[in-house]
């Protein structure tokens, strides 16, 4: 068998392995040098277990950023949502006697990530407020509808609850909510 040199010059037979404990192994080493043998040894298994420690700090970490990212999602989708259904309810005037429904309905279809009922609305109608997801009018030229002439401002308002539960356990207030608000000028 052919002979090779390791790091520290001693030669070995490759492919053999030995059977000799480990103390007959190292016996024809200087004292210091077999020392430093046993104590890098057995260092195979250090990154497994630094990585066992690291890894669930890692998991939590990244399920923070994920949890905060829909968070954000549902905040940008409420936005936007609130401001097509002020936009619509503004083009829309003096053509519904339910501006509060036409404004819930333009939210809802906006935002098809969010439940639809778990949105709670306000209004307001050229200074006069309105809530919920309907305020029927017995004509255009009467209540919330009346309210709305041309000129005019409305302004929509929804909130929606904030959910940051991250493995059961919720990290938002209890009453955290998001908030968004629009408001347009009236056609």
């Amino acid at each position: 068998m052919k002979t090779k040199p390791d790091l520290r010059g001693h030669t070995a037979q490759q492919g053999a392995v030995s059977r000799a404990p480990q103390a007959a192994r190292w016996a024809h080493k200087p004292r210091l040098a077999r020392l430093r043998a046993l104590l890098h040894a057995g260092e195979g298994g250090n990154a497994l277990i630094e990585f066992a420690m690291v890894l669930p700090m890692m998991l939590i970490l990244t399920t923070g950023i994920l949890m905060f990212g829909i968070a954000m999602n549902n905040y940008l989708a409420l936005t936007n949502a609130v401001s097509i259904g002020a936009r619509t309810v503004a083009v829309n005037a003096g053509l519904t006697l339910d501006p509060c429904s036409v404004a819930a309905q333009s939210i809802i279809a906006a935002s098809p990530g969010l439940n639809p009922s778990s949105l709670k609305f306000t209004y307001t109608f050229n200074g006069v407020g309105a809530s919920g997801s309907s305020c029927p009018s017995q004509s255009v030229s009467s209540g919330a509808a009346g309210n709305l002439s041309s000129g005019s401002t409305v302004t929509v308002t929804a909130t929606y609850p904030l959910n940051l539960s991250i493995y059961g356990t919720n990290y938002s207030a209890s009453n955290a909510v998001l908030t968004a608000t629009s408001t347009e000028l009236v056609q």
